[in-house]
């Protein structure tokens, strides 16, 4: 290759590690936009119920996003959060519980096959009952009650300096989606700007598609997650589970994140009805995969429409891939990224590139 050209790769490779170098700075940005998203499409629907303008739709949008964030502040989270420090509270019990159904399943099973003497699987049932004559927790407390204070006093610090850092992120996000919300096309024709100037009617048509992509999702996201915390919250009722409010709001609010956060979600009203009686948790346990099963096969379809259909070996793959490249942030907004994503190598990669050069390999 020619200087020009060796110059051209290294001012690529540099792009590239500059890019990754800020990958979290770009997630906060994304995220962002995936607000701004949010936000305009709540404007666009009071524009067209109330055929206004757009400066009046957006303080219309706002007032009703700082009702609802007042509404959720006084009456939802105070009940939510004593729920669910019980919730936390009564985790170890459920454990403990369940430990026991194991030991005593592993009893009956030993017996079963090896009578009453048989210890072929004592190596296991030790194991979770736990070495008898084994040192409990108190021992040893006052010789390590120093070494335990000053470790706690940088736990403390190092919490308090995440939460800080949290925060902060927090608001850039707010503060940069209010901004793109108010002027969102100006912020759009920067991006276009970005790419060349042959391509940028077709970019601008690209990103418009991503748009409309988003705020399809993010629609189908919020009356699934209501339908699946209603459901949920019946069910619990009915089953006579403590503590229905932590445990449906859980469950609303970690569908948003598919695969991974319905499995949460199972685990807490699953150890609080263990607290009880174990068909309880059985009757919970298949009660949340009939829910889930629901919002999979019924609910959704019939929200989405067909306009966003990610398979879920795709989904479950980007989750993957997002999660270890830009970490907890990544497996949030896993599947806005990967709806983005199909937009682009649909739009770019199949229609511009490919179905051009097959027809040209025909035509020759």
């Amino acid at each position: 290759m020619k200087f020009g050209q060796w110059l051209g790769l290294l001012g690529l490779v540099a792009a590239l590690l500059l890019l990754w170098s800020l990958r979290q700075s770009l997630m906060h940005l994304f995220a962002a936009v995936v607000l701004a998203m949010a936000l305009c499409t709540l404007v666009g629907a009071i524009r067209k119920r109330l055929n206004c303008s757009r400066p009046l739709a957006l303080l219309l949008s706002l007032g009703v996003v700082g009702l609802v964030l007042t509404v959720v502040a006084t009456a939802v989270i105070p009940p939510f959060v004593d729920q669910f420090a019980q919730l936390l509270a009564k985790l170890p019990a459920a454990a403990e519980t369940l430990l026991d159904l194991l030991r005593r399943g592993l009893a009956n099973a030993s017996q079963m096959l090896y009578g009453s003497g048989g210890d072929s699987v004592s190596w296991l049932r030790n194991g979770l009952m736990g070495e008898p004559g084994a040192p409990g927790l108190s021992s040893g407390l006052g010789s390590g009650l120093g070494p335990s204070l000053g470790s706690g006093a940088l736990r403390l610090l190092g919490l308090a300096g995440g939460l800080g850092t949290a925060l902060l992120q927090a608001l850039f996000v707010v503060a940069v989606a209010l901004m793109v919300a108010v002027q969102p096309v100006p912020y759009r024709e920067v991006a276009v700007l970005l790419v060349p100037s042959f391509y940028r009617r077709r970019f601008r048509q690209i990103l418009v598609q991503c748009g409309e992509a988003l705020s399809a999702w993010m629609v189908g996201v919020l009356i699934s997650s209501l339908c699946v915390g209603t459901l949920a919250a019946i069910g619990l009722t009915l089953l006579g589970v403590k503590l229905v409010a932590a445990n449906a709001l859980l469950a609303g609010l970690l569908n948003i994140i598919p695969n991974v956060g319905p499995t949460l979600s199972t685990v807490f009203p699953v150890s609080v009805a263990l607290l009880d009686a174990p068909w309880k948790a059985l009757a919970v346990l298949l009660l949340y995969i009939g829910v889930q099963n629901l919002e999979s096969y019924l609910i959704t379809p019939s929200v989405m429409h067909h306009q966003l259909r990610l398979l879920p070996g795709l989904t479950l793959t980007a989750q993957l891939l997002f999660t270890v490249v830009f970490g907890p942030l990544g497996l949030l907004l896993a599947l806005p990224l990967a709806v983005c994503l199909q937009v682009i190598v649909r739009e770019v990669l199949i229609h511009d590139i490919l179905d051009p050069w097959k027809r040209q390999r025909l035509e020759a």
